[in-house]
């Protein structure tokens, strides 16, 4: 069964905190969940169908869907792939309405890590649950060493420079600065990425992405509902999703699971890299897009660094304009899961509602990543491709 056309995205909501001390991680929710409601035009009692992930609250999913008072649900997911979960949880919401197990479907995401003091230089592995803990707690494993490894990685195969990384960092501030949300609106240039400190070699703090509260939420409907609204409609046509582990250990640290849920996604779709005008592509590191944009079929494997140089990301400049609400990079990236957002800007650009200065102008089919978990061991990954009707 395919999702193309059989599922619209009809709400999309951002929370516009960045730093939120006095709210509960339930209030986040709850304010998104509003905010995508309103925004779809519909009430609480229209909602039959509820999505979220390991970043909501309380024992289960049921206890979200309590504190929301979602009382005529049909269909409930709790799917959690980290960062990516909130792309699958679209495609399963696709999938469940096309098989008529619910008609509307909200998916929520928020957290506080900014003002719960969390970062990406904690140890990654924790608890002795995790089949892995034996093997990697002895060497304190933490998110930024784990993708740094990737990049150093990509340095020795292919020659890609600090340099280059540097570019989808000021790419991204290109962007922010419009972005009155945004945690960091200075625009930066290739030479303060490289005088920024070193974290982990080679990453800089500013190959790093941002650490904030807040959240968001969309609202997938089924096509009759999505018509009887009166705003530009996003229809959804394919989807990937997947995981990318050790195998076995055949480990290469060069790609990420991109390089099978793209395909996936552009097949269902029936389009190419080449027909995609925006992408949001996941951001955590600057490394993370430069793997993506080569898994994703825009060029060819170890030219990714070529690819992002000069401005080729930047709206009204280059040839791929990507995250132009400045990404997870500059922007937020609530609860150190940053899919939602990349919906969420996605949808402003097909419905022409991105900040004028970088909107793409026409644009009618645009590209959407997730990666959850961290690349440089095991994650997951979702790849969703969205075009305007």
């Amino acid at each position: 069964m395919t999702i193309k056309g059989k599922a619209y995205i009809i709400g999309a909501y951002e929370h516009p905190l960045r730093k939120a001390p006095h709210h509960s991680v339930a209030q986040l929710h709850a304010e998104v969940a509003k905010g995508a409601i309103e925004d779809a035009g519909l009430t609480k009692a229209d909602i039959d169908g509820f999505f979220c992930a390991g970043d909501a609250p309380g024992g289960n999913a049921w206890s979200m869907a309590n504190y929301l008072n979602l009382d005529k649900l049909r269909h409930i997911d709790s799917t959690d792939m980290g960062g990516c979960s909130y792309l699958v949880h679209v495609a399963h919401a696709a999938e469940a309405i096309a098989a008529g197990k619910c008609n509307v479907a909200l998916i929520t995401l928020a957290g506080r890590p900014n003002s719960e003091g969390m970062s990406g230089t904690q140890v990654r592995v924790r608890g002795v649950n995790l089949p892995e803990s034996p093997y990697e707690m002895p060497y304190n494993p933490v998110t930024l060493n784990l993708y740094a490894m990737c990049a150093m990685r990509h340095m020795h195969e292919y020659g890609t420079t600090n340099e280059q990384l540097a570019w989808v960092k000021v790419a991204a501030s290109h962007h922010a600065q419009y972005n009155a949300n945004a945690m960091l609106r200075d625009v930066v240039s290739v030479e303060d990425v490289l005088a920024s400190p070193m974290i982990s070699d080679p990453l800089h703090r500013l190959d790093s992405c941002v650490v904030s509260d807040g959240g968001g939420a969309i609202i997938v409907a089924r096509p009759e509902i999505a018509r009887a609204i009166n705003r530009p409609r996003v229809k959804l046509l394919g989807a990937g999703e997947s995981t990318k582990h050790q195998m076995g250990g055949k480990i290469d640290l060069t790609y990420t699971g991109a390089a099978w849920t793209g395909p996936r996604a552009f097949e269902e779709a029936g389009v190419k890299p080449s027909d995609i005008q925006y992408a949001s592509i996941y951001d955590s590191f600057t490394i993370t897009v430069l793997l993506q944009l080569e898994d994703l079929g825009f060029c060819k494997k170890g030219e990714g660094g070529k690819f992002v140089m000069d401005g080729n990301l930047i709206s009204g400049i280059g040839k791929l304009p990507f995250n132009t609400d400045g990404g997870g990079l500059c922007n937020n990236h609530p609860s150190n899961r940053g899919g939602m957002t990349k919906i969420i800007e996605a949808v402003r650009q097909l419905r022409g509602e991105a900040h004028p200065k970088v909107q793409v102008p026409g644009c009618s089919i645009a590209l959407a990543t997730g990666i959850g978990g961290a690349i440089g061991h095991r994650h997951g990954a979702a790849t969703l491709i969205m075009e305007r009707e």
